[in-house]
């Protein structure tokens, strides 16, 4: 096994991490007229970003007040949801809408650059997961969460592309 969970091949060449990918997730391609046009999605994304980190947003919590998560490809997601509409639609969609859900107020900036580091595993935000196409995935890649616990950036501060 490779540095940072790549593997190498009988070529001696290092394949990346499946959590590479999740860079590539970071930038939805649900508009028609940016399929092309992948600057244009990036920086679309990057005013989606941008909202987030200034928006407070529901986050559900157990009865010890921790964050609610589920653990997916490799990473742990907290789950987010921009109001109770959503947050009711996630409950019924795990066939849970009958029982009280408490929740916190979170920053979006509070969740990705305090709540995600603390974890200390690959985390990310999982923005009104119930709602299909309108969700939207925060990943722990670069841009997104700290550097330091990034899953695309080395210990020396690389994104582990460079050749």
């Amino acid at each position: 096994m490779a540095e940072h969970g790549g593997e190498a091949n009988s070529t001696g060449n290092v394949r990346r991490s499946r959590l590479y990918d999740y860079a590539d997730v970071a930038v939805p391609d649900w508009r028609p007229e940016t399929t092309g046009d992948p600057d244009h999605r990036r920086r679309e994304f990057a005013v989606l970003l941008g909202e987030f980190r200034r928006t407070a947003v529901l986050v559900p919590v157990d009865e010890d007040e921790a964050l609610l998560a589920a653990d997916f490809g490799g990473v742990r997601w907290f789950y987010a949801f921009s109001d109770e509409h959503a947050l009711a639609r996630f409950a019924l969609a795990r066939g849970e809408g009958g029982r009280e859900w408490a929740y916190q107020r979170w920053l979006g900036a509070r969740l990705l650059d305090a709540a995600v580091p603390a974890v200390g595993v690959p985390c990310g935000v999982a923005l009104d997961c119930a709602d299909g196409e309108g969700g939207v995935l925060f990943p722990p890649v670069r841009g997104i969460v700290p550097d330091a616990v990034a899953v695309d950036v080395n210990g020396d501060g690389g994104t582990g592309d460079e050749r």
